[in-house]
């Protein structure tokens, strides 16, 4: 090197192996981060997941590709440094346009698509979302090979050195954001976050290498524009009135408020996870169903178990209208739970235990009169509590004549469907099911019991029943009680495909409610259509 020429950043190889450090950081938070941004609208299912993998994987194997390609005809270090600016940007560019562009998609395929609505519209959002940002990180590899080996003599070491740089960057890249950020911040700045640092890396080499500057400076203005635009946490951005909208470790939450109820989501296109009432007891929903379980028992003093606690519904009903009775809640996700206390009234009385239901069940020697199962939530439906060993230890957690009742959130009928899978698996373990549908939603709610018929049991304990609401809502719901008959198909912890079968379910759903909307589409095109839903 001549005297008083000056030395590159690359000199000393150092800067190209923090480079690939927080290339493999920026990749994981960005995986991450693509799971809360499709949750609210797709659920959190692992269907979801492997759609984001398997997206992200080609995305990286041809960025590889290229990279590679490309490093090997022109290996110039601005090249790459630029893509990861453009990268960068593109990523900070997600909180501002994500959810607008997983609408657009929805919007347009809830009309043109029959089947696998799910997930042709996760994938569809993913690969115009992710795809583009990902494929340029994918090149960051290949590429940095090509500029720290060498020779042969010391390649090895090398490229095992970048390989454990991207490692290491990966494995923080994963806990950081789930841990950390996602919960303290949130989904949108946890994109700007990671995003910001991918931009510092290519500004230090474009700073410290005193060229391209014009690249540098029209990319710090759309960076710029993405922190100021981006940082706005709303998913449901068109509900400008909400009371709560955040995101836990587990779910987005929503709560909507009005004169009549309170509500909590977690889901922005569909679903309700738990209301309050206020200026009636009753619902008109799954939960005042729920409550023949108590009635059935006729005891007093009942011992009340909720798993998938939510905001405390049915927890409430039981005390209001069974005030001798003790009440459990188990909820895995805290926060909800501290939203049931904040909004919803949750009494202190009610016990709720931040855990699994089925690890709770598994802890606890317990024994309840009432067991409610209500942890299904739209297609995600955890296995560990629909297999056959979890409802022997339901069984086993129920006092002699007690009742567990389960709420099933999407009404789906013949051999092949979730429904009959789960009560064909229930029936496998308790000698008697009932099931009554929710008229006006899709839930459907179950009774299982080992001693005696549900329907006997309800029809007896109506008798005992002084609140006029309470017992005129019990002889509806005796009403819809129907036995029902076994089939073979068992599902177990081994063998579980309930999210396949659950995605099929909201497809039928999403097909039922937009068909008038379809055929209004397909008569009369897009002009039709927004008159019809103006």
């Amino acid at each position: 090197m001549k005297s008083g020429e000056r030395k590159s950043i690359l000199s000393s190889k150092l800067y190209l192996y923090i480079t690939e450090f927080f290339s493999g950081v920026s990749v994981m938070a960005v995986e991450l981060g693509a799971s809360r941004l499709l949750a609210p609208y797709f659920s959190s299912s692992q269907i979801v997941w492997t759609i984001i993998i398997g997206t992200i994987m080609i995305a990286m194997a041809l960025g590889n590709l290229y990279g590679g390609k490309t490093a090997d005809k022109n290996p110039d270090p601005d090249v790459l440094y630029r893509r990861i600016l453009i990268a960068a940007v593109w990523i900070a560019a997600i909180p501002v346009l994500g959810k607008y562009t997983i609408i657009g998609i929805s919007a347009l395929l809830v009309f043109t698509v029959s089947t696998n609505f799910l997930v042709i519209a996760a994938f569809a959002s993913c690969m115009l979302i992710f795809v583009y940002p990902l494929f340029l990180l994918g090149t960051v590899t290949p590429s940095l090979v090509k500029y720290t080996v060498g020779s042969l003599d010391d390649s090895g070491s090398t490229v095992g050195r970048l390989g454990a740089c991207n490692t290491v960057g990966s494995i923080i890249g994963t806990f950081l954001p789930t841990f950390v950020t996602i919960p303290a911040v949130g989904t949108s700045v946890t994109f700007l976050i990671f995003s910001g640092i991918l931009f510092l890396i290519g500004a230090v080499y474009f700073l410290s290498e005193k060229k391209k500057l014009r690249t540098l400076i029209i990319t710090l203005i759309l960076f710029i524009f993405c922190l100021i635009f981006g940082r706005s946490t709303s998913f449901a951005f068109w509900e400008p009135e909400l009371a709560y909208e955040g995101e836990s470790v587990y779910n987005y939450l929503q709560v909507r408020d009005d004169e009549r109820q309170t509500v909590l989501s977690t889901n922005v296109l569909f679903g309700v996870q738990s209301v309050k009432m206020k200026d009636e007891m009753l619902t008109g929903m799954y939960y005042d169903y729920a409550l023949a379980a108590p009635v059935m028992c006729e005891n007093e003093e009942m011992d009340i178990l909720v798993l998938g606690n939510g905001t405390g519904t049915f927890a409430g009903l039981c005390l209001d209208y069974f005030p001798g009775s003790a009440v459990e809640g188990v909820e895995i996700d805290g926060k909800i739970t501290a939203l049931a206390r904040r909004f919803f009234d949750l009494s202190d009385d009610v016990n709720v235990t931040e855990y699994d239901g089925r690890a709770f069940l598994t802890a606890t020697g317990k024994k309840y009169d009432v067991i409610q199962v209500d942890a299904y939530q739209d297609i995600t439906i955890p296995f560990q509590m629909s297999s056959v060993e979890f409802f022997k230890m339901v069984k086993e957690h129920l006092k002699p004549g007690g009742v567990m009742t389960v709420n099933m959130n999407m009404h789906s009928d013949g051999e092949e469907s979730i429904n009959s899978y789960l009560c064909d698996t229930i029936a496998s373990v308790f000698e008697y099911v009932f099931t009554a549908d929710v008229p006006g939603n899709t839930n459907r709610e179950l009774f299982a019991c080992v001693d005696a018929s549900p329907a006997d049991m309800l029809e007896s304990g109506i008798s005992g029943l002084n609140d006029r609401e309470l017992k005129d809502m019990m002889r509806n719901v005796s009403t819809r009680l129907t036995e029902y008959k076994p089939g073979d198909n068992i599902l177990t912890d081994d063998r579980a495909p309930v999210e396949v079968m659950g995605m099929r379910a909201i497809d039928a759903l999403i097909a039922s409610e937009v068909e008038y909307y379809r055929n209004i589409y397909e008569r009369n095109g897009l002009k039709g259509l927004i008159a019809a839903l103006a």
